[in-house]
């Protein structure tokens, strides 16, 4: 399995495209945890594929409503792909940020904040 994530970025500028493939045990978690920061980013309907992912950052300026119930959807589309996964909004953060903890099957613990 694989998928690409972009490393490197400022303010969502920039960047390397990198691919994030399988680990040698066997474990698709990085690959999944790539691609859930993506979806983070995703605004919602944006994906061809996969028009129920993504969070609706447009809609949320507007509305000045944090997309907190999109982030919780979000969780339960990827937890049956961690052994734990657990997205918090940062609070008082600008534009909204979330962050991301994820236990992965091996036991490794894996965190990132996530600015949509």
């Amino acid at each position: 399995m694989r998928t690409y994530g972009r490393v490197g970025q400022v303010q969502g500028i920039g960047g390397t495209w990198v691919e994030v493939t399988t680990d040698p045990a066997g474990y698709n978690d990085n690959v999944y945890l790539t691609t859930l920061c993506q979806v983070l980013n995703l605004n919602l309907g944006e994906s061809p594929f996969f028009a129920n992912y993504g969070i609706p950052a447009q809609q949320s300026v507007v509305t000045q409503v944090f997309p907190d119930f999109y982030a919780s959807m979000t969780q339960q589309q990827f937890a049956p792909y961690f052994a734990s996964l657990v997205i918090q909004r940062v609070q008082g953060s600008y534009p909204p940020a979330y962050d991301v903890t994820a236990v992965c099957h091996n036991g490794a613990v894996l965190t990132s904040t996530v600015a949509t």
